[in-house]
């Protein structure tokens, strides 16, 4: 029997810039789940309302409609390293003043939907560079790896920082929870100055910004993989990931849990797609990605449908490595299939249009489920989530013969 070769699932990790940018990503991914988890908690302890969770997810996405397809314009015109620097520093800065506001008592629903509202405009400007920024750190063999490692990043923080974020809101309340993220800033940032950049070809843009955003759309509408990956890509952020936004409310209406019961559901969706994302780094042939790409879309609405029917707390943490797999692997694939299709000099407008469509889908999701839920309750959303999901499988086979490209 062959054994697994388990060093070519990190190949990537051989470039010294790609290894100091996982180091930093890892601290600072965790710190940012640590923020997101206690954030949605602290505001379901002050509203009481699933609809207040939408709100505040909704604020976060609501600027990747306005600002995300600039900020892939604004990635292939200047360093995407001295970019990404600016936009992680902000958002430090902002994890820092909710620290604040928390620390004195004076935080609001209102506060922190502001406070989301900024860090979807930085986050607008920092998705297309780095998503982009990836190409700049490794060989061209190994990029698909290394995507496929940026997202195990991710998903790595999705693990530790909603358990560790239980443990310490639990113990000594949100604020330390903000104080911890705006801290891990500063592992990426120090990466990212302590990287040595090989010389890269700078082309430049001609014409206007308006210009080059029709440039970079009209090659995503008309290359047809890229279309139909967007299009998929848009009905899992609606009907899938815009799900996690009611996990809070799930913990405690549904599942009769705690501010520890969040936490565990959101690590479980990690620990799933943390499996999914290192399956796709290990998986190198393109033609197995694919297959990857359809048995996500085949374990989904089944999963969430399982999920919804759940009202046990071991079942439903199961069920979530589920969805987190399937989503992973729809996701990571995806993202790694756009690579590979767009040229350089396109790289950061079509990594912003997949940005725009990820989270932009996703705060359509948002507000949607936060409002469903509230009106007919959280079980209700999921199973109209599942049945979405499963038409969406069933449309697959109308376009099987560009799948199959994949």
């Amino acid at each position: 029997m062959k054994s697994l070769n388990l060093g070519k699932t990190f190949t990537a990790l051989q470039s010294p810039n790609f290894r100091l940018w996982f180091i930093g990503q890892v601290v600072s991914l965790v710190g940012t789940w640590m923020q997101t988890t206690a954030q949605g908690y602290l505001v379901y302890e002050i509203t009481k309302s699933p609809a207040y969770l939408g709100y505040v997810a909704a604020a976060t996405g609501l600027p990747t409609i306005f600002f995300t397809l600039f900020g892939g314009i604004v990635a292939d015109r200047i360093s995407k390293r001295k970019l990404i620097i600016i936009t992680q520093s902000s958002m430090m800065g902002l994890a820092f003043i909710l620290a604040g506001l928390t620390f004195t008592g004076w935080v609001k629903a209102w506060h922190i939907i502001v406070l989301a509202f900024l860090l979807g405009i930085a986050n607008s400007f920092d998705a297309p560079a780095r998503q982009s920024f990836i190409v700049e750190m490794v060989d061209r063999e190994n990029l698909a790896n290394a995507i496929a490692l940026n997202s195990s990043i991710f998903n790595l923080g999705v693990v530790i920082g909603p358990a560790v974020s239980a443990i310490v809101y639990a113990w000594v309340g949100p604020a330390w929870c903000f104080t911890i993220n705006g801290i891990t800033f500063i592992a990426v940032i120090s990466a990212l100055a302590m990287m040595k950049m090989k010389p890269m070809q700078t082309i430049a843009l001609k014409g206007s910004p308006l210009t080059n955003l029709k440039e970079g759309l009209k090659f995503v509408i008309q290359e047809p993989r890229i279309r139909i990956i967007l299009v998929y890509v848009g009905i899992l952020s609606i009907f899938g990931f815009s799900l996690l936004t009611l996990v809070p409310a799930w913990a405690v209406s549904v599942l009769g849990g705690d501010v520890r019961t969040n936490g565990l559901l959101l690590s479980a969706r990690g620990a799933g797609s943390l499996i999914g994302a290192l399956m796709v780094a290990y998986i190198g042939s393109r033609q197995v990605r694919g297959k990857l790409w359809m048995a996500g879309w085949y374990v989904l609405p089944f999963a969430l449908l399982g999920f919804g029917m759940a009202r046990n707390i071991p079942v439903s943490l199961t069920l979530m490595v589920v969805m987190g797999w399937g989503m992973m692997s729809v996701l990571n694939i995806s993202n790694a299939l756009i690579q590979s299709y767009v040229p350089d000099l396109l790289r950061g407008r079509a990594m912003g249009a997949y940005v725009l469509v990820f989270f932009g889908s996703s705060t359509i999701g948002s507000f949607l489920a936060g409002n469903v839920a509230s009106a007919i309750g959280e079980p209700a959303m999921v199973y109209i989530s599942a049945g979405v999901v499963f038409l969406a499988l069933l449309t697959s086979f109308f376009f099987r013969k560009t799948i199959r490209q994949f």
